[in-house]
């Protein structure tokens, strides 16, 4: 590398990095390395298997596929969700955990935050994704959303407006969950 001063006649060499003589290719800081990715998801699964139940949420690989996954969540104790079972699919993507998964409600949800096709607003899944996030911190986050949702970013704008009367939101709740549970069978 050679760097000039305003001086034409003065010029000065600074000495260039030394060689690798490493014979491996670099890596692009982009490449994705789905064994890691795998072996991570086989021990997220691990890790739910042995404490989730306890906490009312599971998940398993949806067939031989380690990034697609069926989860369940059960309603808190004391929310308007208290005693339903609710399915999600969790489709993790190549880059994961640097990339949050995309988490959908399967069985008809009426809450605010959450839409008529199952999507969930919810900022750990979008602009507050962190790789620390897994899992289990997914399931625990949506189970903790039914119960307090944020009304003030619904994507449900019926629910959030329903939300402060308890008594209909449980009934609508309840309906919506019985509607969705005819529909599947």
């Amino acid at each position: 590398m050679e760097v000039r001063n305003r001086s034409p006649s003065t010029t000065t060499t600074s000495p260039s990095p030394p060689s690798s003589n490493n014979k491996q290719p670099m890596s692009s800081p982009n490449s994705v390395d789905t064994n890691s990715v795998t072996q991570r998801l086989q021990k997220e699964l691990m890790s739910l298997m042995m404490s989730g139940g306890d906490l009312g949420v599971s998940a398993f690989p949806e067939s031989e596929n380690i990034f697609s996954w069926i989860g369940t969540i059960q309603g808190g104790k004391g929310t308007p969700y208290e005693g339903l079972s609710y399915k999600l699919s969790l489709h993790f993507p190549l880059d994961y955990p640097f990339k949050a998964p995309l988490v959908k409600f399967e069985t008809a949800c009426f809450h605010p935050n959450v839409d008529q096709y199952g999507n969930i607003c919810l900022d750990i899944l979008q602009d507050k994704w962190s790789s620390a996030y897994d899992c289990r911190t997914i399931l625990l986050s949506i189970q903790s959303l039914l119960g307090e949702p944020n009304t003030d970013s619904p994507l449900n704008g019926f629910a959030a407006t329903l939300w402060s009367n308890q008594e209909d939101y449980k009934k609508m709740v309840q309906k919506q969950f019985m509607e969705g549970e005819a529909f599947e069978s």
